[in-house]
């Protein structure tokens, strides 16, 4: 399984390559993305094997000549209209339902054929590829978010009371979304972090769900993994990098766009994503907000300062 430095590395990759508005040459990619090595060769070889990954996981990532480079330079994006797909206009309960499917079992013959079975549309499929685990967690959870009940668990050590919305399974792990009564907003869970066992309260159809289809989970460097409680945080960036901060974050998240720079607002749950998204921005990013979340960066950046050999 990937380690969690390497996962950060290709979403960082992702993030500076879809939506880009010219091909990037890797020498670039390798100032933007932290996690690559400082030697040559060593970087070299990542590089490869994460463009590899990239493709494995039916990324279409563009290999192009830079404009006006010369000699020619190749450059690399992620033409946003190539990577997501069209909203089908299906129903809130259309899509849950194919979620669902979608989640349990597989597809043979690639990303084309999976992308036209999460549409709706069929595919010739001689067996699954891979069945609900008989977890009784999973299936009471499968249960609440299918009939509409109302499930508890215990999560970082607070009992949770939750509208079970979504489930979805990514990169090897199962995480369970929905509206958490005891916080008052949407949030996910990772299955594996559920303490003690899931039980269903209430009758089906005990709550109803949002009206426009649940997201799928965020891989947002702030968000992976979800390790913490989330916290809002308000980031400044100076208007040389509002280009490249533009790309990474959605348009949503963006609170102010001017001469005086980009500020955002950003939902993190993985505040050792979030620092390390944060610092390739050096001195031309700012957490404003929370002052917790800014005190807890500058004690990080102390402890590295304090630590360095002299």
């Amino acid at each position: 399984m990937a380690s969690v430095e390497k996962i950060e590395r290709l979403l960082s990759l992702m993030n500076a390559l879809l939506g880009a508005p010219r091909a990037i040459s890797a020498d670039e990619l390798r100032g933007r993305v932290p996690g690559y090595p400082d030697e040559d060769a060593s970087f070299k070889r990542a590089f490869e094997r994460d463009k590899d990954e990239l493709r494995d996981m039916g990324v279409p990532l563009l290999v192009e000549t830079i404009a006006g480079s010369d000699p020619p330079l190749l450059g690399y994006r992620i033409r946003t209209q190539d990577y997501e797909l069209r909203d089908p206009g299906l129903e809130p309960d259309e899509l849950e339902a194919l979620n669902l499917a979608a989640a349990a079992t597989g597809l043979a013959g690639g990303a084309g054929q999976h992308a036209l079975f999460k549409l709706g549309g069929s595919a010739p499929v001689a067996s699954p590829q891979a069945e609900v685990p008989v977890d009784p967690d999973l299936v009471s959870a499968f249960a609440g978010v299918a009939e509409r009940r109302v499930i508890r668990f215990r999560y970082h050590d607070t009992d949770r009371e939750v509208h079970p919305y979504r489930l979805e399974f990514v990169r090897g792990r199962w995480y369970l979304n929905g509206f958490d009564r005891v916080r008052g907003d949407d949030r996910w869970f990772r299955m594996g972090r559920i303490q003690g066992a899931i039980e269903l309260t209430d009758p089906a159809g005990a709550f109803e769900r949002p009206e426009e289809a649940v997201p799928g989970l965020q891989l947002d460097p702030w968000a992976l993994g979800g390790q913490s409680d989330a916290v809002t945080a308000e980031v400044w960036f100076d208007h040389e990098v509002a280009h490249s901060v533009r790309a990474e974050v959605p348009g949503s998240a963006i609170r102010a766009d001017d001469a005086d720079g980009l500020v955002v607002e950003l939902t993190v749950t993985n505040r050792d994503g979030f620092r390390s998204w944060l610092l390739t921005y050096l001195d031309r990013a700012e957490v404003r907000a929370p002052q917790e979340l800014r005190d807890d960066l500058v004690r990080w950046l102390r402890e590295v300062i304090d630590g360095a050999p002299s």
